[in-house]
């Protein structure tokens, strides 16, 4: 693995979670103090949950943070396995983000629709200033699943099709956007993701392994 220098590991979730919500803050307040803005996408599931709840307390400019979301899956608004419903329950109702600045996907109009919607509105900003991303126990980051045909796609928002976790019908950043972005945190928590995560380490291509990302490990 290219970035193995950039591996931190935890003894346990919590302090995963604990490191990352230490780095969102400070990074925040970097960006805020040199651009006046702050642009992170949110990790979907249920490895970040914890480390937004942290979050409620960080001395962060919330008006000046834009909240953009790595992937949703194609449900209906308010269905609690969005992520976008996770986020606000676990952090967006507690601080002063401006509605305005929360870009939530409509993931609920279909996959092709949400991904072209996304696109031009991603499309506004030169980067992320943040990805924070998950990995599934197959190796899959945001909704971008192993041999699943928005792999190759070149967009900055992609349909997904034929997901191998439910629902099947989803929209995910695509490489371009993840890799633009000016830093890369990798979740991963629990034994489960073990042998995905020995695979990413040898060096195997699978689409979480994108180089120069910095990762939190407790398996």
């Amino acid at each position: 693995m290219k970035n193995k220098k950039n591996i931190q590991y935890f003894e346990n979730a919590q302090l995963v979670a604990q490191e990352v919500a230490n780095t969102v803050e400070s990074l925040a307040g970097e960006c805020i103090a040199k651009r006046g803005v702050f642009h992170w996408s949110l990790a979907g599931g249920k490895t970040p949950r914890k480390c937004y709840e942290l979050l409620r307390g960080a001395d962060i400019d919330w008006s000046k943070v834009h909240v953009w979301f790595g992937d949703e899956r194609c449900l209906p608004v308010d269905d609690d396995e969005r992520n976008d419903v996770m986020a606000e329950e676990a952090l967006l109702m507690y601080v002063d983000v401006p509605y305005a600045h929360i870009h939530r996907i409509s993931a609920e109009r279909g996959a092709k629709k949400a991904a072209t919607l996304y696109e031009k509105e991603l499309s506004k900003i030169t980067c992320l200033d943040l990805a924070l991303l998950g990995m599934g126990a197959d190796g899959h980051t945001a909704s971008l699943f192993p041999n699943n045909p928005a792999l190759d796609s070149q967009a900055l928002v992609v349909p997904v099709f034929d997901s191998p976790k439910f629902p099947s019908e989803r929209v995910s950043m695509g490489y371009k956007a993840l890799k633009s972005a000016r830093k890369r945190v990798v979740m991963v928590t629990g034994k489960v993701k073990r042998k995905a995560f020995e695979k990413v380490c040898a060096g195997e291509s699978l689409p979480v392994n994108i180089d120069d990302s910095e990762w939190c490990v407790s398996i």
